[in-house]
């Protein structure tokens, strides 16, 4: 059983998972008595599990590092932008920077919303397990 088993059971999941959709309020017109809610990503159950078991697996493999998963990318060439973290080759990172990248778009999620969304709908998130996965 690989060190990641926890991450990479995702894999197949993934495949069929509808990862989540945008919910735009439509219902309220702004006004002090129906403020409008800012748009959010309502993730699918497989999705908000994953997250938990990202969170979950850096606490039970400290040796990795993972809190530093910012400065671990910048060590390997990657900036912290959603950019940056979307459009980077994985095929030849290795598994410290593989967790880092996820870990960062995971945190990404606080500050920017979607982040998580578009790295899955991208296939991006899927390529990341598969390279932990080899």
């Amino acid at each position: 059983m690989s060190q990641f088993e926890s991450l990479t059971k995702y894999i197949p999941m993934l495949h069929e998972d509808p990862i989540g959709e945008w919910e735009i309020d439509q219902e309220n017109d702004g006004t002090a008595e129906r403020p409008i809610q800012m748009p959010f990503v309502h993730y699918s159950e497989t999705v908000r599990h994953f997250i938990e078991d990202v969170y979950t697996f850096a606490e039970q493999h400290q040796e990795l590092e993972l809190t530093r998963y910012r400065e671990i990318l910048k060590e390997n060439g990657i900036e912290g932008g959603t950019n940056d973290m979307e459009n980077v080759d994985i095929s030849n990172l290795n598994a410290q920077c593989v967790l880092a990248l996820i870990m960062g778009v995971v945190r990404a999620e606080r500050f920017c919303e979607g982040a998580v969304f578009n790295f899955f709908k991208s296939g991006r998130m899927l390529k990341c397990l598969e390279r932990l996965d080899c």
